[in-house]
């Protein structure tokens, strides 16, 4: 009877404990949710960039005819913003589908996955370790750390909250795994990996990190810590197998497998999309020694985020070397510590390598784009020194007295600064003008010949017809830069909007020198030309822009008007005729067509096509005028 009541007993504290823990996890993850939100629910008033929303969304005509056959299958085939990751683009789809380019929608999706994002890798920690408090602080750095405000606020970088979804939904079926094999849970880690390489390539590290977490916290290895307390029961059963290396190995020979040949993908992927920067734009050398730097850089902006920005360019001259020979000895060292350390603190050493092995692929090693480093690159790295803090630090104060309480306070005081701080980031994503203006603020104090920022911001000043404004940063990202081609192109736009043609034609030239195959240029130089009445030298100029982009309906538009002012009206009519098959529904070409074929006294063929342009467009008043005057003409040549 003492034996059964005493098994009663231990049976109800258990519940009790479940339930306290399960009460304990609920109130976090309901902090988790309300904290993230206080901080980001301001993006839902948030705008889209100038800064690849349009090659994401915005201008990406694969997105925006929504999710049809062709599209899905474009998104497995095609490259979308100089990537391969058709999962992202087809979440860009759905989201099109539901919200159109009502830009809220689109941003509530990022800070919807973030925020799950957050709560997963909360439930993976806990179930791995068993540790409520631990877990959950690094889980809320995850969620509140201004270093995440970049992947959070920026539509672009949809790839980088969906790719970490999957990233932790692979952990979690790991862990499964780990606790009992079973071929159904290796399916689900096989299923998950595959979709987040199909998001965001950056995942081809996963592998290497679940050797870690085989390390510790889930003790898969033989070398354990003979003294190991284990405040996770299932944990404890894992580590109880003390599998050797090997075999660990061996189960994930698939999973590197999908690595290495997402690599290369990506790589031919974006080599052939021209985003790959060859050793002359940045010898290998430079490239070393930035990614030392920014290793550094990182680790300091992940303690004191401060002048965070939208981009950080290569410096304009080239870092010196003994600069990244301080950081590789820093680095060194800390290695050699956590190493040192490893039986007596495991969680630092797991931390490290996470944190130096997931920035691989985004270190510029192998340099993709003009940035030396991206706050969005430390999305999933931030989670090992976050391990590190959480698991390290109080191992390390083992023997200080109040350590709990000082730790307690710290984190209290720390996670509302932290939400300040990313809630002030955020703001700063609002439009383009208040990024770039903020972004100027900041690179200028460390690189003052950032011309990109200049570019973008002009481009913004633009589009909110303030001309005079966005000519005064094309001209300052042209000094900074003088080869710039695209910033002499959208000045050249500018200043023929001002009606200054002569300066226009100039940068247009100057587009032209630097970047020969610059379609748009020579499109825009023969309009110029063509208000000057050059018109040989625009029909010139027309036909450059064809050659380079033969499916341009607006060139072949172009260029059947001034052939139409030369009096070469078969050529003119051939023009308009390839601009209506590139654009059926091009109204203004069945206008002109109709004009040159009424010129012609093709009377009947002129009204059909005068008739199409005002069923087209039926606000469209020359095409209603042109088309009673040729009805006019008809009938009075028919009375003749």
């Amino acid at each position: 009877m003492k034996k059964s009541h005493l098994k009663k007993q231990r049976a109800s504290h258990h519940l009790m404990v479940n339930d306290s823990n399960n009460a304990k996890q609920i109130l976090i993850s309901i902090f988790l949710v309300v904290a993230t939100l206080v901080v980001y629910w301001q993006v839902e008033g948030f705008e889209f960039l100038n800064l690849d929303d349009e090659l994401y969304v915005t201008g990406n005509e694969h997105v925006t005819t929504k999710l049809t056959i062709d599209n899905i299958i474009w998104a497995f085939t095609g490259e979308h913003a100089f990537n391969w990751h058709p999962v992202t683009s087809l979440s860009h789809m759905l989201d099109y589908q539901l919200y159109g380019l009502n830009p809220a929608g689109h941003h509530l999706t990022n800070l919807f996955f973030h925020i799950v994002n957050a709560l997963l890798l909360f439930l993976v920690l806990k179930r791995m370790t068993g540790a409520v408090w631990k877990s959950s602080f690094v889980a809320a750095l995850f969620a509140l750390h201004p270093l995440h405000v970049e992947s959070v606020a920026w539509v672009s970088e949809r790839k980088d909250v969906l790719s970490a979804f999957f990233w932790m939904l692979t952990l979690l079926a790991y862990t499964s795994y780990a606790e009992k094999k079973r071929n159904g849970r290796y399916l689900l880690i096989l299923l998950f990996f595959i979709l987040g390489l199909m998001s965001k390539p950056m995942l081809v590290t996963l592998p290497f990190v679940l050797l870690l977490l085989d390390f510790w916290p889930l003790r898969r290895l033989k070398p354990g810590h003979p003294n190991d307390n284990f405040s996770n029961p299932k944990t404890k059963k894992i580590a109880d197998k003390e599998a050797n290396i090997f075999p660990l190995i061996l189960e994930k020979i698939p999973l590197f497998a999908l690595a290495i040949g997402a690599s290369i993908a990506t790589y031919i992927v974006q080599h052939k999309a021209g985003a790959v920067k060859s050793t002359e734009t940045y010898p290998l050398l430079v490239r070393i020694v930035n990614a030392l730097v920014s290793y550094i850089e990182y680790l300091k902006k992940t303690f004191w985020p401060e002048d965070l920005t939208v981009f950080y360019p290569h410096a304009e001259s080239a870092l010196p070397v003994w600069k990244g020979v301080v950081c590789g000895v820093v680095l060194v060292c800390i290695t050699t510590v956590v190493i040192r350390m490893v039986r007596r603190s495991p969680s630092l050493a797991v931390g490290w390598f996470w944190y130096l092995g997931t920035l691989v692929p985004v270190i510029g090693i192998v340099q993709i784009g003009a940035q030396a480093m991206a706050d969005r690159y430390t999305y999933i790295p931030f989670i090992g020194i976050a391990i590190m803090v959480a698991w390290g630090l109080p191992e390390l104060m083992a023997n200080w007295r109040h350590r709990d309480r000082m730790l307690a306070v710290s984190a209290g005081i720390l996670i509302p600064a932290m939400m300040a701080l990313s809630w002030a980031q955020a703001n700063h994503w609002e439009n383009n003008i208040k990024l770039y203006n903020h972004a100027i603020e900041v690179t200028d104090k460390k690189y003052p010949s950032f011309a990109i920022i200049h570019y973008n911001l002009g481009a913004a000043l633009y589009d909110k017809k303030e001309l005079n404004e966005a000519i005064s940063h094309y001209k300052e990202a042209i000094r900074l830069k003088p080869d710039y081609a695209v910033s002499h192109y959208n000045l050249g736009v500018t200043l023929g909007e001002l009606m200054e043609i002569d300066a226009a034609i100039s940068h247009y030239r100057d587009a032209i020198r630097i970047q020969p195959e610059y379609a748009a240029s020579h499109n825009n130089l023969a309009n110029a030309l063509d208000k000057k009445m050059e018109f040989d030298e625009a029909v010139f100029h027309y036909k450059e822009a064809i050659k380079l982009k033969p499916n341009h309906a607006k060139t072949h538009y172009n260029l059947g008007r001034t052939l139409g002012k030369q009096m070469k009206l078969d050529e003119a009519i051939a023009h308009y005729k390839e601009a209506i098959r590139l654009k059926p529904g091009y109204a203004e070409a069945h206008n002109n067509l109709g004009s040159t074929l009424g010129e012609q006294g093709k009377f009947e063929d002129a009204i059909g096509h005068f008739t199409m342009a005002v069923k087209l467009d039926p606000g469209n008043v020359q095409a209603q005028n042109n088309l009673k005057v040729i009805i006019s003409f008809k009938e009075k040549s028919e009375m003749q």
